[in-house]
């Protein structure tokens, strides 16, 4: 498996963020190509060291080459350019692969 953590700061105004997030940038990533699935932190994330993110999106993709075929797909163009409008606070996009621990 393969898998984009978006780790998003805190924001100056939350209830513009999670609107904007949840009724225009959620949607875009929604159609990205090979999309298998995608996980929404449901409350703030604590962290055991360092600071501790706003929001953690998990977006699931079956091989990282299908990932990396999604972001460079016009959707993925469009999603990552929604980014700048609501994010002002910073973003971290990791890009991993998986396998399972057992």
């Amino acid at each position: 498996m393969a898998r984009v953590l978006v780790l998003y700061s805190q924001p100056a105004d939350p209830a513009a963020f999670d609107t904007y997030y949840h009724e225009t940038h959620v949607p875009l990533a929604k159609k990205l190509p090979g999309l298998r699935g995608m996980n929404l932190s449901v409350a703030p994330p604590h962290a055991l060291m360092g600071t501790a993110p706003y929001l953690v999106a998990e977006l699931i993709f079956d091989t990282m080459a299908e990932l990396q075929a999604a972001l460079m797909s016009p959707e993925g163009q469009v999603t990552a350019g929604d980014v700048a409008k609501f994010a002002q606070a910073g973003v971290t996009i990791l890009l991993l692969e998986t396998s399972p621990a057992m």
